[in-house]
């Protein structure tokens, strides 16, 4: 009887010890949603009817974390039938890289848990680069990037934007998401902008959600981030949430950023993108003309 219960007791570990590892790596799938509209009146512009007609709808797109108990890997997928089977799971779904459009093509970002860090991957101008970086919260606010008008940047006669003051706020609110309490830090962005001559301060506020129940730091937007694993940031006109999680086996090399990719630094990949922009401008009819554009950090 004694040998039975050892041996009963041998198998309880053996199964907890497996279990314990599948919770180490799996998949969680997030889903995207803009609306360029809602992103243009929180920073602070005027839209008429007309300018909101001509404007791209709302759209959501998928998005895929591959993770392990060292690192993982995000990037925009569709939903494709995998003769393989990839992914496990009913359907046998597997991902397939999406293209979309934007000066940097393609994005893949690779995580590394210990130090916070982060590799951006994308191709420009047939070159596919990496770019090194780290988690954090971005200076320039949740949507810096977003900007409309214009005119001639290199005028020296007008003032230059002025950066936002960021203050994160950490509440007591906590709402659960795939089965984790996920804790509220709330990202409120103050700037001066001047609209029709007048001077006034745009607040923009965004909600983050995130957990330490996962074990490891990431975001679904390396910029916004505070601390913990973010399984949702909300924000008006723009929010990533995540949709379903499932434990199993990842590859190494699917959370490893390819090597064939040629190093390119924050500041180099700023000044490829002022040159393009400049070209942009130059071969416009009239040239230097307004610029009209919209994205996210």
């Amino acid at each position: 009887m004694k040998k039975i219960f050892i041996a009963l007791m041998g198998v309880m570990s053996i199964v907890a010890v497996a279990n314990a590892q599948k919770k180490t790596s799996g998949a969680i799938q997030f889903e995207n949603t803009i609306d360029p509209a809602a992103m243009a009146s929180a920073s602070g512009i005027q839209l008429t009817d007309q300018m909101k007609a001509r404007m791209p709808s709302s759209s959501k797109t998928n998005f895929e974390l591959l993770f392990t108990a060292t690192n993982a890997s995000y990037m925009p997928v569709e939903e494709t039938e995998d003769s393989n089977g990839a992914g496990g799971g009913g359907g046998g779904m597997g991902r397939m890289m999406m293209r979309f459009g934007g000066g940097g093509g393609n994005r893949e970002y690779y995580y590394t848990f210990a130090d916070k860090s982060l590799v951006e991957v994308f191709d420009l101008n047939d070159t596919t680069y990496y770019m090194p970086s780290k988690l954090t919260l971005s200076a320039s606010g949740p949507i810096g990037s977003f900007r409309m008008g214009g005119g001639n940047p290199n005028d020296t006669t007008k003032a230059k934007p002025v950066a936002p003051t960021i203050e994160v706020v950490k509440t007591d609110s906590t709402k659960q998401i795939l089965g984790f309490t996920c804790h509220q830090a709330i990202v409120r962005s103050t700037r001066p902008i001047k609209i029709l001559d007048m001077d006034k301060n745009v607040v923009e506020e965004t909600k983050i959600w995130y957990t330490k129940d996962l074990g490891f730091d990431f975001s679904p937007n390396p910029n916004m981030w505070t601390e913990g694993a973010v399984l949702a940031i909300e924000g008006r006109g723009n929010s990533s949430i995540a949709k379903s999680i499932e434990y199993r086996n990842v590859s190494s090399k699917d959370v490893t950023a390819p090597k064939k990719a040629k190093l390119i630094t924050a500041e180099e990949y700023k000044t490829k993108m002022e040159n393009m922009m400049k070209r942009f401008r130059q071969n416009r009819p009239g040239g230097g003309g307004q610029i009209r554009a919209f994205g996210m950090n």
